[in-house]
């Protein structure tokens, strides 16, 4: 998923009157602001099995809390959530990593999906919209599996080297079991990531582009 921080600009042209002087008018006293990081897509929610265990900013989830997941956007983001369904919306704050399933843009914890009224549905369209600006510049990896067998992900990691180089095996552990996650490379643009999680596509991988925190 490739999103773009656009920057509103505007711009003026003007033809050359012979015999005239050129008159330098003064810039504008109020710049023109940037726009607010927008996506929609779907959301899904997790709870108990992640309940106590340390998110990707280092605090303890709290899955009654009102937290969320998110790929790319700077962990302590806040970000407004609307619900597509039933329009309720709620402000919840990136603190996690996720998820990991290429067709979902956002996690959030079991109290937001509470509060968003779709616990039952376990995913639904939202709308997502930070509150300020976001200026940052970040690194991407790109995650291509998870597995809870070790020996699985060291297979996948020789498998992809050839042709990738740089593999990275992160364990990490749930409140049902260790996991491995594999990850690709470090890449200075969001876009240089996108471009290699294709590639990795034609593997049979399902990969996902993700800030490095």
């Amino acid at each position: 998923m490739g999103v773009v921080f656009a920057v509103l600009s505007a711009s003026c042209a003007g033809r050359e009157v012979p015999m005239e002087p050129v008159v330098s008018l003064p810039a504008s006293p109020t710049p023109v602001p940037d726009q607010l990081y927008r996506e929609t897509g779907l959301s899904s929610w997790y709870g108990k099995e992640f309940h106590g265990r340390k998110t990707a900013s280092g605090e303890t989830f709290d899955m009654n809390g009102l937290s969320a997941a998110h790929r790319t956007l700077p962990l302590g983001t806040t970000v407004r959530v609307t619900n597509l369904d039933n329009y309720k919306s709620i402000n919840v704050r990136v603190n996690d990593r996720g998820p990991f399933i290429r067709n979902r843009i956002l996690e959030v914890s079991y109290g937001a999906a509470r509060e968003l009224r779709f616990v039952e549905q376990g995913a639904t369209r939202v709308k997502i919209e930070t509150l300020e600006v976001i200026r940052d510049s970040a690194r991407y990896t790109v995650q291509v599996a998870v597995f809870s067998e070790e020996e699985n992900a060291r297979m996948l990691k020789e498998r992809l080297s050839k042709k990738f180089g740089d593999i990275a095996i992160i364990p990490y552990e749930s409140n049902l079991s260790r996991l491995y996650r594999v990850r690709v490379g470090s890449y200075a643009s969001e876009e240089r990531a996108e471009q290699v999680a294709v590639k990795l596509t034609l593997e049979g991988l399902e990969p996902v582009v993700l800030r490095k925190d």
